[in-house]
C-alpha cells in the first residue's frame, strides 16, 4: 500500500510478494517453439474453466479481442455491438484497421442488445449490402457501471444471432466479477460465445496477460493472427505465472472490491451535488450534478490530496475498487471526497 489511493483502474494493480515469488520460479520454454509448460498448463486450466476446447494466451485484452474479430470475420463484413462497449469506444477502429470491418454500434440500456435489434439489423442478401458476420458482447460492462449482464439475457442474444449465422465473440474482460458476483461459474457464461477473451492484469491483479477461448479451430487460427501481429512471445511462462497465481489466490477475493465499491458509492451518495450507481461489482460511477464541481478541477484536486480517479464523460468520473485499496486506504478516499464535495459546494457534509 502507498499513501495515494488510485481508483483510475484495477489496472493499476502491483504483483504481490508471492505471486513475483511465483514468476522467479516459473518454469519456462520458448513459446512460439510450443516449449513453454507454464503457458500451457494456463491455456489448459483456462480453456477447461470455460469449457471450451482450446485457448492462447496474449499480451492484451484488446489484442484478444482483435484477434477473435480477425477469426471470425472477412474484409466488409459489419461486426454488430453496443454502442458503449469497449470494442466500439476504446480500441481505436482496430476492428476496420486490423480486420478491415464495419462497426454497426447499437444503443442499448443495460449493455446488451435484444434478439428482436439483433434480428432487425440483419438485412436482406442484395450484392448492396455488406453481411453482419458477429456480435460481440460484453460482460461485466464497463461503460454501464460494471454490471452483470443477467446469463439469460447472454444467451437469448446469442441465440438469435447464431439463428442469423452470426458468430458471437464475448469480450469478457472482468467477467471473474460476474463470476463472483452471481455465483455462475465461467463456462456458464462462456457457453454463449464461439469465443471468450479474458483479462488477468484487471480485477486478478497480474501484471501483464489476457487470454482468448474457443474451439481448436478458433484458436488454431487465433495463433496465426497472433503471430502476424507480433503478439506471439518467447519464454513468456514468467508471466504466465502470476496469472495462475492470481486464479489460484485472487478470484474470490473479488468479492472485496465489490463490497468496497458499495461503501464508496452509499458514501459518495451523502455527499451534496453527487450521485452514484448502485455497484454489482467493483466500478463506481461518479455523476457531479452541482454546477460547482467541474470535473476537470474536481479530479485535480483529489489528486493533490492523494486519491486518483479517471474522467469518463463530461460530468462523471469512474472509481474502481482493486486488490491494492484495502479497508483503511477506501476510508481515507471517502474522507478526502467528503472534504473536497464539501469545499466546493460550500454546504455542510454529513
Amino acid at each position: 500500500m502507498t499513501s495515494v489511493v488510485d481508483l483510475r483502474s484495477d489496472t493499476v494493480t502491483r504483483p504481490t510478494a508471492a505471486m513475483r515469488r511465483a514468476m522467479a520460479e516459473a518454469i519456462v520454454g520458448d513459446d512460439v517453439f510450443g516449449d513453454d509448460p507454464t503457458v500451457q498448463q494456463l491455456e489448459r486450466r483456462v480453456a477447461d474453466l470455460a469449457g471450451m476446447e482450446a485457448a492462447v494466451y496474449v499480451p492484451s485484452g484488446t489484442m484478444g479481442n482483435q484477434i477473435a474479430i480477425a477469426v471470425h470475420t472477412s474484409p466488409g463484413d459489419e461486426v454488430l455491438l453496443e454502442r458503449e462497449s469497449h470494442i466500439f469506444l476504446y480500441e481505436q477502429g482496430g476492428l476496420a484497421a486490423n480486420s478491415g470491418c464495419l462497426a454497426h454500434p447499437v444503443a442499448a440500456p443495460a449493455g446488451v442488445l435484444d434478439p428482436e435489434t439483433i434480428t432487425g439489423a440483419v438485412r436482406r442478401e442484395d450484392e448492396h449490402n455488406a453481411h453482419v458476420t458477429l456480435l460481440c458482447c460484453e460482460n461485466t460492462h464497463n461503460r454501464h457501471g460494471g454490471i452483470v449482464v443477467p446469463l439469460e439475457r447472454l444467451r437469448a442474444s446469442s441465440r438469435a444471432a447464431r439463428e442469423q449465422g452470426m458468430a458471437v465473440h464475448l469480450d469478457g474482460a472482468r467477467l471473474w466479477n460476474a463470476a463472483v458476483a452471481t455465483g455462475i461459474p465461467i463456462r456458464e457464461w462462456a457457453s454463449s460465445a464461439d469465443s471468450l477473451m479474458m483479462c488477468f492484469s484487471k480485477g486478478l491483479g497480474a501484471p501483464v496477460g489476457s487470454i482468448l477461448c474457443g474451439s481448436s479451430a478458433v484458436i488454431g487460427e487465433a495463433r496465426r493472427v497472433r503471430k502476424r501481429w507480433g503478439g506471439a512471445m518467447r519464454q513468456v511462462g514468467v508471466l504466465a505465472a502470476a496469472c495462475l497465481h492470481a486464479l489460484d489466490h485472487h478470484v474470490e477475493r473479488l468479492a472485496d472490491d465489490h463490497r468496497r465499491a458499495q461503501r464508496l458509492a452509499a458514501a459518495l451518495r451523502e455527499l451534496p451535488g453527487v450521485r452514484a450507481n448502485e455497484p454489482e461489482t467493483s466500478i463506481v460511477l461518479i455523476t457531479l450534478d452541482h454546477e460547482a464541481l467541474d470535473r476537470d478541477a474536481l479530479e485535480q484536486e483529489l489528486e493533490a490530496r492523494g486519491v486518483r480517479v479517471i474522467g469518463f464523460g463530461r460530468r462523471r468520473l469512474r472509481a474502481i475498487l482493486h486488490l491494492d485499496v484495502d479497508d483503511t486506504a477506501l476510508e481515507r478516499a471517502i474522507a478526502v471526497f467528503r472534504s473536497v464535495i464539501a469545499e466546493r459546494v460550500a454546504a455542510p457534509v454529513r
